[in-house]
């Protein structure tokens, strides 16, 4: 039974991947087979499909590369170099997940402190929350240079600036999903413990916050990936010289369409990795208040 069911959710990503990587190869030819015509007829060359084929997946700095060309990258400068170096995905990782952690922390306490206010305080939902709904609908890519640039103006320079961008992106998420868990008591329960007299300390710690865990959890996951995104945009006004963001910056001013595509699936595990260990923190502590395993 454990076997069909780990089956039954591994095929279906195998099957996904597999039509990713095959439509990467197929859009991958259409995009370098103009600049492989136009170099091959510059050349007084000839090539015929398949030829052509093959030159559109072995270009070194093709338009789209090919799966097998950012793999070798990926392997070139995960597993050949030492994970210090400045040329290492590894390191860069590093760079990009201290500021990930950063600010998502700062983004959960800030999204729990304002998710309890609302709930205990009535006119905060009707004053506040408008406001933080708003900040959401500015586009993060206008709201990081001027967080940069402002900060810089006082001398606050590194992990911090990043931080915020992250925690900007990060506190809107846990602020609404604790909102909806603090407030997910029905309310017989509520009832039922006012009859015995209950205090609204009482209430909040035994009741509503047991209530709001899977809420919580749920929500964080949303939180640390949206911590990544923010951070790899705080690197790209920085000028950077380290980060997942400094290797996207530095594949563009080079044309290394290879290295960037590298970056982004570097930081595309990164995301997977961290979501993977909330989940798991969120399996433990439901099981560990009585949840059933699924």
């Amino acid at each position: 039974m454990g076997r069909s069911k780990a089956g039954d959710k591994v095929i279906p990503v195998l099957t996904v991947t597999l039509v990713i990587l095959i439509a990467w190869y197929i859009a991958s030819i259409f995009m370098n087979a103009p600049f492989q015509r136009d170099l091959d007829r510059r050349s007084g060359v000839t090539s015929t499909f398949s030829e052509l084929v093959v030159k559109t997946w072995s270009q070194p700095k093709p338009t789209m590369p090919a799966p097998h060309q950012v793999a070798e990258n990926l392997y070139k400068n995960v597993f050949t170099v030492k994970p210090w170096s400045t040329r290492s995905l590894v390191y860069h990782a590093w760079v990009t997940l201290s500021s990930t952690l950063f600010g998502f922390a700062m983004g959960t306490v800030l999204g729990i402190v304002i998710a309890v206010g609302i709930v205990h305080v009535p006119a905060l939902e009707r004053s506040f929350l408008p406001w933080i709904i708003a900040s959401q609908t500015i586009p993060i890519l206008a709201v990081a240079p001027m967080i940069v640039v402002v900060l810089a103006a006082v001398n606050i320079t590194g992990i911090l600036p990043k931080a915020l961008i992250s925690t900007y992106l990060s506190f809107f998420p846990v602020a609404v999903g604790m909102v909806k868990g603090l407030r997910s008591p029905e309310v017989t329960h509520l009832d039922l413990v006012h009859t015995y007299h209950a205090t609204k300390s009482q209430i909040f710690w035994k009741l509503r916050v047991p209530a709001s865990i899977p809420f919580f959890f749920t929500s964080i996951k949303v939180a640390v990936a949206a911590s990544l995104v923010g951070a790899i945009v705080g690197e790209l006004p920085t000028g950077a010289v380290a980060g997942i963001g400094s290797k996207l910056l530095a594949g563009s001013y080079y044309s290394q369409t290879i290295d960037v595509w590298a970056a982004l699936i570097a930081g595309s595990v990164v995301a997977v990795i961290l979501v993977t260990i909330v989940d798991l923190v969120s399996r433990i502590v439901s099981r560990s208040m009585g949840a059933r395993p699924e």
